[in-house]
């Protein structure tokens, strides 16, 4: 599964590419009791990382843009609850990115294969059926629980090998980003980006988009724009070993068709972030739209408060005679006290 058109969750059992058919970003599971996981992360996969057994309860993992693979076996399920975080020194790294049918042709190969798998779990209570004619009951009872072992297990490490096998042989039909150079890698950054914000945006999630469309169009342009990077890094690579002035001089034509490539991709890309741009103000207008809502149902209160502030207008002047009544009352007691002090002093003095 590519860029939009991934869902948000993962079954509990299995290995999913990233890229293919998962998305990258902060996943949780309700319950992981006993179970565990493996990221593929490195070049290709080859730097497994793995934690298990899971406690008991929630568990989250974040599956990283530049992962390979991840494999899970728990009761539940992975449901997305973020997108990839940044990284703080600056852009992630692109992730992988395959043809949008890649998926699902690895599905179909995996359907066809899936009946098959059960054969052994089935031959081998064949034979305990058949043993036990002369071996007994412990024997058929001890083949039994082979079987059951076999049919608990190999069939979903038998379907991953066989998807991994599918995949191998389309190397064609997906991209990494080791086979990009460092301007193609950066262009595919912002492409990816552009559609992240597309496809996680509030109206594309609540369909006031084109959702199907998003879903379809989206992987696409993102195939189409990496398969012509790379081909610029191939191209790029090859001219980049041109030393020779003469060399230099004859590929100038060469270097500025691909030029124009660039430009020409360039501007597809800038196409994708003016839409990404759009999508996020449309998503700030929506929640403004709410806002205005949400003080619209309380119009009401705005209605009473201003009945009110009338009445309050009407008992100001009974305000302004209580406070020049008490403004009186306060000159009075100061008089008073004054007059006490001045009684005061007028006291013979006391008797040591």
């Amino acid at each position: 599964m590519t860029s939009g058109a991934w869902g948000n969750s993962i079954p509990g059992v299995g290995t999913f590419f990233v890229g293919i058919d998962v998305a990258p970003g902060r996943y949780r599971c309700a319950e992981g009791k006993g179970g565990w996981w493996v990221r593929f992360t490195g070049p290709g996969g080859g730097e497994p990382v793995g934690s298990w057994p899971l406690p008991a309860g929630p568990t989250e993992i974040e599956i990283a843009p530049s992962d390979f693979a991840f494999e899970t076996h728990i009761g539940s399920h992975w449901e997305r609850v973020a997108p990839a975080r940044a990284d703080e020194e600056g852009p992630a790294e692109p992730r992988p990115v395959a043809d949008p049918t890649l998926r699902q042709e690895l599905d179909r190969a995996v359907a066809r294969r899936r009946p098959l798998v059960w054969l052994a779990p089935l031959a081998v209570l064949g034979v305990g059926l058949a043993g036990s004619v002369f071996l007994g009951t412990l024997w058929l009872l001890g083949m039994a629980m082979m079987a059951t072992l076999i049919a608990l297990g190999t069939p979903s490490v038998s379907l991953d090998l066989q998807r991994a096998r599918e995949l191998d042989r389309r190397r064609d039909r997906y991209l990494m980003p080791e086979q990009l150079d460092e301007d193609a890698r950066a262009l595919l950054g912002r492409v990816q980006r552009a559609i992240d914000t597309v496809r996680d945006s509030e109206v594309n999630r609540e369909g006031m988009l084109d959702s199907v469309d998003n879903a379809v169009t989206l992987p696409r342009q993102e195939w189409e724009i990496a398969q012509v990077l790379a081909r610029q890094s191939r191209l790029r690579a090859e001219q980049g070993e041109a030393t020779l002035p003469e060399v230099k001089a004859a590929l100038r034509p060469l270097q500025e068709k691909l030029d124009l490539s660039v430009e020409a991709v360039t501007r597809r890309v800038e196409a994708l972030e003016r839409y990404a741009e759009r999508t996020r103000a449309a998503d700030e207008a929506l929640r403004a739209h709410r806002q205005l809502e949400a003080l619209t149902e309380h119009a009401h209160e705005y209605d009473e408060l201003l009945a009110d502030t009338v009445r309050d207008d009407l008992a100001i002047p009974a305000i302004e005679r209580l406070t020049a009544q008490s403004d009186a009352l306060v000159d009075t007691l100061r008089t008073r006290l004054t007059e006490a002090t001045e009684a005061g002093d007028e006291l013979p003095p006391a008797k040591p």
